[in-house]
């Protein structure tokens, strides 16, 4: 019930006009988002390249209204990737980017619109040596962003495909994706989704989890386990061990603020660890679905929160 509150406040235009007067350097924010600017992002980039640990940066916003809110996002995005590329990062670090961010949504033109948008952003990501990563949103941009992904990797085969193992059909999509050459993230998924579509239960997410890393995993693709939670580490660490798999040829994910230890311990450990990093002062959807994941963070936001008033 708690979680499913707090994915609700997260579409809340009163509570997020409140909540966004926090710095974002403040307590709660700066956990999971290392600043607004790129020069802020990069410095963090720096940080974890220095531990082994690769990374994945999202530039935050998802509720682009407009052509002109679109185009800044596309052109945050290659700032970020040229900003990269003069720092020596491109090898440690890719982008990941919601089509949402970059016009999908848009009536009539989002999906022409968000298309071209994300080709330029994986064209400088490649003239920079480094890929693209197509976030999934809530289920009913799914399939929209599985057509889309299918003619970007017909240019930019190396785009990379994230899935949700709470939703009902993920298996099915892991078996679509699980070829040759295909990087594909495998997430629990963090929207408030019906029943009908997903699985609710967190036990019967775990077994869905399980179930699609088992494909992945026995698949010719490269998946990226994204998770923090400790048993599905051990899983997939033994899945691949089943398959045979290479070393290099799967990674782990997590976000960053999260089990920063852990993540230090697999990159120690030889295993590729990449931390998801994201950026902007759109972070205010972004926090709530970390609460919502770990609700016992919920008491320090709120003094945060009190503390501004």
């Amino acid at each position: 019930m708690l979680r499913q509150g707090l994915l609700l406040l997260a579409k809340s235009r009163q509570v997020k006009e409140l909540v966004t007067r926090l710095p974002v350097s403040s307590g709660i924010v700066s956990r999971y988002v290392p600043g607004e600017r790129i020069a802020e992002v990069v410095a963090a980039t720096r940080t974890l390249a220095e531990d082994g640990r690769l990374i994945t940066i999202d530039f935050l916003g998802e509720d682009t209204t407009d052509e002109d809110q679109a185009e800044a996002t596309v052109t945050a995005y290659l700032d970020l990737l040229e900003a990269l590329s003069a720092e020596g990062l491109s090898r440690n670090a890719e982008v990941s980017v919601k089509l949402s961010a970059i016009g999908q949504a848009l009536p009539e033109v989002g999906v022409k619109l968000s298309l071209e948008n994300a080709r330029r952003i994986c064209r400088a990501a490649r003239n920079t040596g480094t890929t693209v990563t197509l976030d999934m949103e809530d289920h009913t941009t799914t399939d929209q962003t599985l057509e889309t992904l299918r003619e970007l990797r017909k240019d930019f085969p190396e785009t990379g495909a994230v899935v949700q193992a709470y939703l009902r059909r993920t298996e099915d999509d892991c078996r679509a994706l699980a070829f040759e050459g295909s990087r594909v993230r495998l997430c629990k998924g963090a929207y408030n989704e019906p029943e009908t579509v997903a699985f609710v239960d967190r036990h019967e997410v775990d077994k869905s989890y399980v179930r699609c890393l088992k494909v992945l995993m026995a698949g010719q693709g490269y998946p990226m386990v994204a998770t923090h939670d400790p048993r599905m580490i051990k899983i997939a660490g033994a899945l691949a061990t089943r398959f045979d798999r290479a070393p290099g040829s799967y990674e782990y994910q997590m976000l960053f603020g999260i089990r920063t230890e852990e993540q230090k311990r697999l990159a120690a450990a030889g295993e590729r660890m990449r931390v998801y990093v994201p950026f902007g002062a759109e972070w205010y959807g972004y926090l709530m679905r970390r609460l919502a994941e770990r609700p016992a963070n919920l008491t320090f936001f709120l003094r945060s929160l009190l503390s501004q008033k």
